[in-house]
């Protein structure tokens, strides 16, 4: 009998753990840190001209674990708030799987894991745009949601950082060349951001976030703002090979996937519906590492 109760109670524990690790897990928001972690992979493969795989590695994780950290400081702030949204309402925080001091030492460690790697390991500017991002979406973007539309702006910042962060980690000095690659995830952030807030436009109401811009409305003036940022990423996906950074064939295949994702908003503009923004929202997860892929490709 005691036997089967000890054995009972260990099947409990293990439960008990595997719940907590999995609770972390969704902590990190782990495809969007991914995302992050590939981004920053790509502008330090793009700068140096042999890759150093152990480099790769360490570029990854300390961007993995900065974004991770971000993550964990935006969902202890909007705990109560993300109690009100179906999409977030089952996140840890809100349901209780983890108490704020676990995430707090858990989002604690990864910063500083990340602060380490990004500084030591490579250089203080990659750090210090590591810290920056870090501090501009946890403490800056994260409260502006429910002031305005200028939220997605400053977000834009650190959603942008990560190739920049690779390229100078990689050299150690910034130019036209980090600029670049910033600036194409810097002006894909707006119409990608928009086109999740569209959608999730109900959700993020109950919330009291203020995402779309003009005034929060799902309309043509709406959808022309974002035709408006998305139509820079045209000429900025060539002039990566203007700058010798990448090959003909790569500058081709920006150029033609910023005009599919253009043409993306002009159906947005014709058709103002949850439908076309939510086509334009995988459009623009497929953008981005389509075109980073084949910046990687034609330099190889």
């Amino acid at each position: 009998m005691i036997t089967k109760e000890k054995e009972v109670s260990e099947q409990n524990e293990n439960v008990g753990s595997t719940s907590k690790i999995k609770a972390y897990y969704e902590l990190l928001k782990f495809r969007l840190s991914f995302l992050v972690a590939f981004s920053g992979a790509f502008g330090y493969s793009l700068a140096v001209d042999k890759i150093d795989w152990w480099k790769i590695v360490l570029i990854s994780l300390g961007g993995f674990l900065i974004t991770g950290a971000a993550n964990i400081v935006n969902q202890i702030k909007e705990i109560e708030l993300d109690k009100l949204m179906k999409r977030t309402q089952n996140r840890p925080l809100p349901t209780g799987r983890l108490s704020v001091k676990e995430a707090t030492i858990f989002g604690v460690v990864m910063f500083l894991l990340a602060s380490y790697i990004l500084i030591f390991e490579f250089n203080i500017k990659a750090g210090a745009l590591g810290i920056l991002s870090f501090i501009l979406y946890g403490f800056v973007y994260t409260p502006l949601k429910r002031v305005g539309p200028i939220s997605v702006f400053v977000g834009a910042f650190p959603g942008a950082f990560p190739p920049m962060i690779g390229w100078v980690a990689a050299t150690n000095h910034f130019g036209l060349e980090p600029g670049i690659l910033f600036a194409i995830q810097f002006f894909w952030q707006f119409p990608h951001f928009w086109a999740i807030a569209w959608v999730a436009d109900e959700d993020y109401q109950r919330a009291g976030f203020k995402m779309l811009p003009n005034n929060g409305h799902k309309d043509l003036r709406t959808a022309l703002t974002m035709m408006i940022y998305t139509i820079f990423l045209v000429p900025c996906g060539f002039i990566p090979h203007v700058l010798g950074m990448t090959g003909f064939n790569s500058a081709i295949v920006a150029v033609l996937c910023g005009v599919l994702f253009l043409s993306q908003t002009f159906y947005l503009m014709s058709r103002p519906t949850d439908k076309a923004a939510l086509m334009m929202m995988f459009g623009s997860f497929i953008y981005l590492p389509i075109v980073q892929i084949a910046f990687l490709m034609d330099k190889i």
